[in-house]
């Protein structure tokens, strides 16, 4: 009996052993354009917690925000050339590699909630369209996290469409800087992590940043006192997409663990900033920060301008394809004619 007690401890030991040994480590180095400060920027840090925590440790992460590693617009190809190892921006930064990410960032006049949009994703064929494209470009996408629609920011009164006239504002790249240039603006294209100095030393009038609760976070109006609200001309899908050959050497454990918490991280996302942004909003007009409302009639000119900029924009096979499942898409829930 004794002998057998100590086989069997022995071989639980052994088995023990085993597993540690099999467990695998993945160590990902993944960067943010938001500062960690910022709702979103914390945001993320729920999610690598609970990628790390569901994992059992397994998944390790090294994180860097407010793009401390390279440019926000740089992202993406320090993920795809092994520098990092996966961007956690959005797909819109890199129009300049192909349109069709565009419409995987920002398709601008398409939808009016973060729910209508990531149920393009994952119930509209969404997902299975932007694989391919991002895995053209050695990348895999894991998912997104849409906050909802964004505000602008303004040292000057943005209350309608003729306001837009002569606006120089912070854009990002990519179609928006179409739209706005025939609606009158004037749109510089600059890095994320440029927009408060760029605000503070009046080279623009106003930014197109992020979401209300976000551009409070980085202290947009302490420096400019017009904002709209609700926002209506950009509601960006903020990606997680990672090295895609990093990735395939993941087990299947770790990548399900990836890509079922960043359908977590869209859903508390997407309710965070439903509550944030309320919550800024009655702050901001406290402290007397102007928000203006647009109208049904000013929306309508805004948005005939971004879907006319669609097809404008969709100048590869990929863009094509990706704007026609979202007009398809668009249609099914009564968005589009």
């Amino acid at each position: 009996m004794k002998i057998l007690k100590v086989l069997l401890a022995t071989t639980a030991a052994s088995l023990v052993f085993a597993s540690a040994a099999a467990a695998e480590t993945t160590n990902l180095r993944i960067q943010t354009h938001y500062a960690p400060e910022t709702p979103s920027g914390k945001l993320a840090a729920e999610y690598i917690d609970d990628i790390q925590t569901m994992s059992n440790g397994e998944i390790q992460v090294e994180m860097f925000y407010s793009s401390s590693v390279v440019k926000s617009v740089e992202t993406f190809d320090a993920a795809a050339t092994g520098i990092l190892d996966c961007d956690m921006t959005g797909g819109a930064y890199q129009t300049g590699k192909n349109p069709a990410f565009q419409f995987v960032g920002d398709i601008m006049g398409g939808y009016d909630t973060p729910y209508q949009q990531l149920s393009w994703l994952y119930y509209g064929g969404g997902l299975e369209a932007a694989q391919k494209l991002y895995n053209k470009f050695d990348m895999e996408l894991i998912g997104w996290w849409v906050y909802g629609q964004e505000s602008l920011s303004s040292s000057k009164p943005i209350r309608n469409v003729a306001d837009f006239k002569d606006w120089k504002f912070r854009s990002p790249p990519g179609m928006e800087t179409k739209i706005f240039e025939k609606l009158g603006a004037k749109p510089i294209v600059m890095d994320f992590t440029e927009i408060f100095t760029a605000l503070e030393s009046g080279i623009i009038d106003g930014a197109d940043a992020s979401g209300l609760a976000n551009n409070v976070g980085l202290g947009l109006y302490d420096i400019v006192k017009h904002a709209n609200y609700p926002g209506f001309h950009s509601m960006p899908s903020d990606h997680l997409a990672c090295n895609k050959a990093k990735f395939d050497a993941m087990p299947a454990n770790q990548q399900r663990i990836m890509k079922v918490a960043m359908q977590a991280l869209a859903l508390k996302t997407a309710l965070t900033f439903e509550k944030k942004n309320a919550e800024a909003a009655a702050e901001l007009r406290a402290k007397g920060v102007n928000l203006y409302a647009w109208t049904p009639e000013e929306l309508q000119k805004f948005r005939d301008a971004a879907q006319a900029a669609w097809g404008d924009f969709a100048t590869t096979p990929e863009a094509k394809d990706l704007v026609e499942a979202h007009l398809s898409y668009l249609r099914k829930l009564g968005l589009a004619k």
